[in-house]
């Protein structure tokens, strides 16, 4: 069924409104969604938050009279200096700032990017509490308006996405009217609906794109719109482990960043497509499929063994599937059906529907 609602009627998102009741029914109950100094390396799980850091983790040990840790210990000491006059003057820098300080000196932007994150999880306070924030990469669009910490008006409803701010914890007065929020994988992807004009369609709504694996800074407006709304949150990922690996990381966190998944991950998100039982049910022709890789393989083998997978019997099912064709498809394989299937049929039949899981 086709469907090009231009301000949708209130009937169209009474699937939606019903499904918003339910979240904010759980969160009244005491949990995200219904059941269905140490460093980066121990982390357990828990459905309300995510990944995050177990008390008795495994540690290492840097030691100034160590020769084989001296090094990276000078090199802690002097960020934490530059990161006290930060506080001290209330001013910030990106980690590419602190970087160029002293290029030759750190070596490479990694070795200052993991120093970064080690003294955060040791001091175990936020990033954004040491006035040091990452540059952004993500957009977002649709029906919202904010006030950055300096005073300038945002007004995402433009034809083109405003670029994510760099601090989150400053923004204010946040307005929006928006029934859903969509994070998109691919910039591509999100481009395409922009020039579709999907905002307006189906207005109110929201879309973000973190152009892939997300930043920090996209994952920390994700998480201020559903702590600051309560609006559903839904995914559109290429029908492959990698999108997967994406949705998770925005629903239950990484590893690397599982000392702060309290402050990142929002467990409330649902996976709206691409579905890899849409690719059987959509008739999809095989020639627009990709076979999976051993790299693929391996995966989607590990996402499966993940704790988190056990409270999602239908991700699990959708993955299952994956594996026994071989098989993965892009979003752009829908352009097969038609050019603009995704803005116009795909999409507004799911949300109306509710076709997400």
């Amino acid at each position: 069924m086709a469907f090009t609602p231009r301000g949708p009627e209130a009937s169209f998102f009474e699937v939606l409104d019903q499904h918003r009741a339910s979240l904010l029914a759980a969160l009244r109950r005491g949990g995200e969604e219904p059941a269905g100094g140490g460093m980066r390396l121990a982390s357990r799980f828990e459905d309300s938050v995510g990944l995050h850091m177990v008390s008795h983790c495994t540690t290492r040990k840097i030691k100034s009279d160590s020769p084989k840790s001296v090094k990276n210990f000078a090199l802690i000491l002097k960020i934490l200096s530059m990161i006290y006059k930060l506080v001290q003057s209330n001013t910030y820098a990106t980690k590419r700032d602190i970087y160029y300080t002293d290029s030759q000196l750190f070596g490479n932007q990694t070795v200052v990017d993991n120093i970064i994150n080690d003294i955060s999880c040791m001091l175990k306070v936020p990033r954004r509490s040491l006035h040091i924030l990452s540059t952004s990469k993500g957009l977002i669009a649709g029906d919202l308006k904010y006030l950055e910490e300096d005073g300038t008006k945002v007004n995402c409803t433009r034809a083109t996405a405003v670029a994510v701010p760099s601090n989150i914890q400053g923004i204010q007065n946040l307005i929006t009217d928006a029934k859903f929020l969509l994070i998109v994988e691919k910039d591509a992807t999100f481009q395409r609906l922009l020039d579709d004009n999907f905002c307006n369609k189906m207005s109110p709504c929201i879309m973000v794109t973190g152009k892939g694996v997300p930043d920090l800074n996209t994952r920390l407006l994700v998480k201020k719109l559903w702590d600051t709304f309560h609006i559903p949150v839904f995914t559109l990922v290429d029908a492959d482990p990698h999108g997967i690996e994406i949705m998770c990381i925005y629903k239950y966190g990484s590893m690397a960043m599982s000392f702060e998944a309290h402050n990142l991950t929002v467990p409330a998100i649902r996976w709206l497509g691409l579905l890899p039982s849409d690719i059987k049910r959509l008739n999809i022709p095989k020639g627009t499929l990709i076979p999976l890789t051993k790299r693929d393989q391996m995966k989607l083998d590990s996402i499966l063994k993940r704790p988190y997978i056990t409270c999602q019997p239908f991700w699990r099912k959708e993955m299952e599937i994956m594996a026994d064709s071989k098989m993965k498809a892009e979003i752009q394989a829908l352009t097969f059906l038609s050019s603009d299937y995704l803005s116009r049929v795909y999409l507004p039949n799911k949300l109306k529907f509710g076709g997400w899981i």
